[in-house]
């Protein structure tokens, strides 16, 4: 199930970004008013915006829900310590410190 849902979340994020950069700035028009040619006419005047918009949308919320989903299972599973599995050896043999100091 978590294996899943990573798969997932690592398709939505990077599709996310995908959506992102495809989507032209605020200030994207300008270059058309210098005449630069034609600006943005693949989805027509005004429809790569909305239907990139509702992509990104979707792909956030998506993004959100399985960041969440693999939060909340990957906490439940118990989580043991590599640090448990050594054996303690605390029984460290010591010499006394010997003075050897002659007067």
């Amino acid at each position: 199930m978590s294996t899943f849902v990573t798969v997932l979340h690592i398709v939505a994020a990077v599709f996310l970004i995908l959506v992102v950069l495809l989507q032209s700035g605020k200030g994207a028009a300008m270059g058309a008013v210098f005449g630069s040619g034609s600006s943005q006419t693949m989805f027509g005047s005004s429809g790569a915006g909305n239907f990139l918009t509702k992509l990104t949308t979707i792909a956030a919320i998506v993004f959100m829900i399985t960041s969440l989903s693999l939060a909340t299972v990957l906490s439940s599973k118990k989580q043991d310590s590599v640090i448990n599995e050594v054996e303690e050896s605390t029984t460290i043999p010591t010499q006394p410190a010997q003075n050897d100091s002659k007067k």
